[in-house]
């Protein structure tokens, strides 16, 4: 049920593909929720991506962009500005890659420069994308800026390979970035850790259904999935949430509180 809770906003959404990814589900409640939305993924995703039909579902300008870039951001901030005539209220950086795990390296055989370019497309975008926003005086004051992590940047989880270094590093980005942009104008910054959820990215991670089960049975409320992934992004974009900064929020069905769950033992 929409509620207009982002009615005059407008922001930029970062990564989504199809149908299963959680930022295609964002994109599609902040527009229900009233808010103005331009789309954007790098240009090779564009080619294999459905991202034209939910431009023409939802009403949103498409601006391609490889987040790794400055010169690129430069140009899809200035953009989407000039597209939404104003300053930005929320943007979300929903991007991850790891050239070692498509390429099933183990982790402790990795492929180093593969690793550094998995944390420049995972993690250090993510510093690319606050600091060309901070130094072009893009967001509005009280805006919202969200990245999606995962429970890996704190705990073992031995398939995820060097992804969860770069959601740590992305964490420690949200934490320092979200003083300088509060100082500056009120402006919060978060990363939402949410469940295995089932999108293109993430089943592709081997062990990923066994691993997904595991987690719906050990969370008392079960996986969050990417719609209720949604909800709570329009919820952190939203004025009610205007003191929430810097944190990392567990999205995740109580997963993260748990030790062990009966229902566990008795597989």
């Amino acid at each position: 049920m929409a509620n207009n809770l982002l009615a005059g906003k407008k922001g930029v959404i970062f990564g989504a593909l199809d149908e299963q990814s959680i930022a295609w589900k964002v994109a599609e409640r902040c527009h229900e929720e009233g808010a103005k939305v331009v789309l954007t993924n790098a240009p090779v995703a564009m080619r294999f991506g459905k991202i034209n039909e939910l431009g023409e579902k939802i009403g949103a300008e498409i601006i391609p962009a490889d987040a790794t870039s400055m010169e690129d951001l430069d140009n899809l901030f200035t953009k989407s500005q000039e597209i939404m005539g104003g300053k930005l209220d929320f943007v979300l950086h929903s991007i991850g890659m790891s050239l070692n795990v498509r390429k099933g390296k183990e982790y402790t055989d990795l492929n180093h420069e593969w690793m550094l370019k998995t944390f420049d497309i995972s993690a250090i975008s993510f510093h690319k994308v606050m600091q060309t926003l901070y130094n072009m005086d893009a967001m509005n004051d009280w805006g919202s800026i969200l990245a999606l992590t995962y429970i890996a940047a704190q705990r073992v989880f031995p398939d995820y390979n060097e992804m969860a270094e770069s959601k740590a590093l992305l964490e420690s980005f949200a934490r320092s970035f979200g003083y300088h942009f509060g100082e500056k104008n009120k402006v919060r910054v978060n990363t939402i850790s949410q469940s295995p959820t089932w999108t293109t990215a993430g089943s592709g991670v081997k062990g990923f259904k066994e691993f997904f089960d595991y987690a719906d049975k050990m969370s008392p409320l079960g996986n969050a999935d990417a719609a209720a992934c949604a909800d709570y992004c329009v919820s952190l974009f939203s004025d009610h949430t205007r003191m929430v900064t810097m944190q990392n929020l567990f999205h995740d069905g109580g997963f993260s509180n748990m030790g062990m769950s009966p229902a566990i033992l008795d597989m």
